[in-house]
Order: C-alpha cells, then structure tokens, then sequence
C-alpha cells in the first residue's frame, strides 16, 4: 500500500494507493475504492491495535472469550461510531448472514447468505427449491427463521434478501421461465434493500464446467461477463475470444439485454415493473410491515402481508406447477400486480393457478 493525494478535489485529500491490482498486470496502481479515505481508516485502525495488544496482555483469554460472546458486536459498534462522525452518509452492509447480530452491532444492512441458518437456500438453491415448478420445497423453515430475525433485530436496519453474488450458483440455474419471475416478485416485495445480481435480471445462466480462474472453483460459473448484445463477446468486449478473463456462455441462444428489451414479456420488464410498483407503494417499502399469512410445511402458495398505514398489499406466490388454495380473512379490493394466471377469492378461500404472482390491496371482511 502506497500514499498518494487526490490534486483533483476542491479540498486535496490523502488517501492510500493498494498495489493489488498492479501485481495481477492491470493498468490500475490503486484500489476502485480509495475514496473511503484510507488515510483516515488506516491511522484509526492503527489507533486501536495499542487498545486490543493492552487488552490482550492484561487478560488474553478474557478478550478472546468477550470476542466470542459478543461475536466481535463491540468491535464494530466501534466502527459505526467512526464512520457516523467521519463519513456520515457512509453505509455498513454486511456478509454476516445474522441479522440478529450484525443489525445490533451497527450495520446499517446484512444480506441473507447461501450458508448458516437463515434456510436462504431452501428457497432458490436446493435439491427440492420452493420457487421451482415441481412444487415440491418447503419455504416453512425460511419464514420461521425470518420472523425471528426480523423481531430479534427491532427493526435496527434492513435484511436483504438477494437474488444472489459471486460465491452462489446463478438463479437461473434451479429455476426457469415463469418460476423466476415469481421469484422475482417475492425479492422485490420482501422488506429490506433488494439486491441484484448482475445478469440475474435478464436470467443469465450459470457456465457449466467453466475452469476455475482465481481460486473460484465451481464459483466461476456464476462469474462470467454481462451479456449486452448478440454482437462478439455479447457486447461486453471487443477482444479476441480467447483473451477474456473468464468464459462467455457461448449458446446461441444466451440471454441478452437488448434481446429481453425488445421482448414485452421477459423477465427484464417483468423486473422493471416491480421496481417501479414497489417504489410506488410504501407498504412494498423497507417502512411497511410484514405478516406471513400462509406458509406452511411443505405446502403451497406463500402468502403475505405487507402493511403502511392504512394501506394492505396481500403478495401471493404459487410457483408450482398446480392451482392451490389457502384460507385467508382478508377480501381483495385491487389488483395492483399480477403474472401468470387468475387469484380468485371465495369465501375467504383464495385460489391462485400455476405460476401465478399477485399483488392485491385488501381489507378485512366484515
């Protein structure tokens, strides 16, 4: 790591030049993210290690064993506390994958992970996934969890749910056509900040048998170029095949932006219409509630509750293959969204047909 100074800002600042990229033969001698100031992270860092060696030599076995407990929740309350009053629009997300914790300590967010409790892959990456067709997953377990989570934490920050990341197989590698596109209205309805995946939105594929590149392994499947076009290298480069850092997927017919633009119906629009519906309704928003209304073990649809105020949205997802029901008090009084097939409710019975997603306002019959 290097010191340098940024000559082009109003007021120069000092910030730490990272050498990583440099070692790897790229044009860059700098990190993307230097302008987190390193100069002031790296001294406050510095700070603290005279703080933690005095801790460990008083009692070494005491620090390790408070660390333990408090799953290093002290270290970064300390942390936020430096950002807020350094860099207060600053955001912490976390790969914790324990919003119980990592909300308590600071961060202003945690994404749900592929590993550890949260039941996360129960729902996409799994032998049996709940938004498959087969309709033979079980989302009970996720919302259990969830909804201790969701109280356990009192509302600190936000828990994300993403459509997934580097580390993950691509979503469109255990789900398909429609099932996406109900999976994309439970992240896009769920609370939290939703994350997405590049390429997930136009449903790129993971790479079969792609060789490892960097250490990731059955990883880099799902780490291959965005796919803009059906132009050489799917628009991402102008370089030869064979340069670039990792495999494209060569099928001829991959998933392209500009083919997913000028098709009404693909999972493109499909997204886009659900970003704008959710930013429409601030029950869909991180300020509404929520409150499962059916989710059941090993049954289907996953129905709930997203509340603001005086408004109701009831969200209904039946990715299976067959028409199910669920008894529910709630009467619709709008459809705000609906994919797939009908949502009909009778005597407070709704029935949802195969490959359905809606969005319905409600009220309580009375």
């Amino acid at each position: 790591m290097s010191f340098g100074t940024n000559h082009q800002a109003k007021i120069p600042y000092s910030y730490f030049n990272c050498s990583f990229y440099r070692k790897l033969g790229k044009t860059q001698d700098r990190c993307s993210c230097h302008n987190i100031r390193y100069d002031y992270l790296y001294l406050y860092i510095l700070s603290r290690i005279p703080y933690w060696a005095k801790q460990a030599q008083i009692d070494e076995k005491k620090l390790l064993d408070d660390l333990r407990k408090t799953n290093d929740i002290a270290l970064w309350e300390e942390i936020r506390s430096f950002l807020d009053d350094t860099f207060p629009d600053a955001v912490m997300v976390s790969e914790w994958g324990e919003p119980d914790k990592s909300l308590e300590a600071g961060f202003h967010m945690d994404f749900l992970l592929h590993f550890g409790s949260s039941h996360y892959n129960d729902l996409f990456r799994c032998e049996a996934p709940f938004f498959s067709a087969k309709g033979a997953g079980d989302a009970s377990a996720f919302v259990a969890k969830y909804r201790s989570n969701y109280e356990a934490a009192g509302r600190k920050g936000l828990i994300c749910i993403p459509s997934g990341n580097h580390d993950m197989d691509r979503l469109a590698r255990s789900l398909h056509g429609d099932c996406l596109k109900v999976a994309f209205a439970f992240l896009l309805s769920m609370p939290g900040a939703p994350f997405i995946y590049y390429g997930d939105e136009i449903g790129m594929r993971y790479i079969e048998d792609h060789l490892s590149v960097e250490g990731g392994y059955n990883r880099t499947g799902s780490r291959s170029p965005m796919q803009w076009d059906h132009s050489a290298n799917a628009g991402f480069s102008a370089a030869p095949e064979e340069k670039l850092y990792i495999r494209m997927d060569d099928s001829a017919d991959r998933p392209t932006v500009a083919a997913q633009m000028a098709d009404r119906d693909s999972l493109y629009h499909v997204v886009k219409q659900l970003i704008a519906i959710r930013q429409a309704h601030k029950a869909l928003q991180n300020t509404g509630e929520i409150d499962f209304i059916y989710a059941e073990k090993n049954a289907y649809p996953l129905a709930y509750l997203r509340t603001y105020d005086d408004e109701q949205i009831l969200i209904v997802l039946n990715p299976s293959d067959r028409e199910v029901s669920f008894h529910c008090s709630f009467i619709p009084v709008e459809t705000i969204y609906r994919m797939g097939g009908n949502v009909s409710c009778h005597d407070e019975t709704f029935t949802i047909a195969p490959q359905t997603a809606a969005f319905l306002k409600v009220q309580h019959n009375q």
